[in-house]
């Protein structure tokens, strides 16, 4: 899980990176980076409209473009997870969790952590 966990991470720094400058996707670094991350970041960015429909959506009175740059890529990689069912919803949630709380904030987490819960209930029903 380390390797996904490090690819959702990079994959992060490139979605932020992109969101918050408008330059191309580009890796975090030089050198080699996980195909995982580079396909994830070009498929969140792909459907970056349609994932912050669905964010503002579930989320209770908030629309995606007030979030948080980091909160903001953070819920369209766990959506755009969630969509794919690469990984069961739990740990979709939880990795998202994981980095909001990581790179943004504890009250970070638990914004990702009800958005993403509700998204994943529609999905069920």
């Amino acid at each position: 899980m380390a390797g996904r966990r490090a690819a959702r991470r990079a994959a992060l720094f490139m979605l932020y990176r992109w969101d918050v400058t408008g330059e191309p996707l580009a890796p975090p670094h030089e050198g080699e980076v996980d195909p995982f991350a580079v396909e994830t970041a070009e498929a969140v960015a792909a459907r970056a409209a349609e994932l912050d429909r669905r964010i503002t959506d579930a989320a209770e009175d908030w629309t995606a473009d007030r979030l948080g740059a980091v909160e903001r890529n953070v819920l369209r990689i766990g959506v755009y997870e969630l969509d794919t069912g690469s990984v069961p919803a739990e740990v979709a949630i939880a990795e998202a969790v994981r980095l909001a709380k990581r790179y943004a904030s504890d009250e970070a987490g638990r914004l990702v952590n009800g958005i993403l819960g509700r998204i994943a209930k529609e999905r069920v029903a």
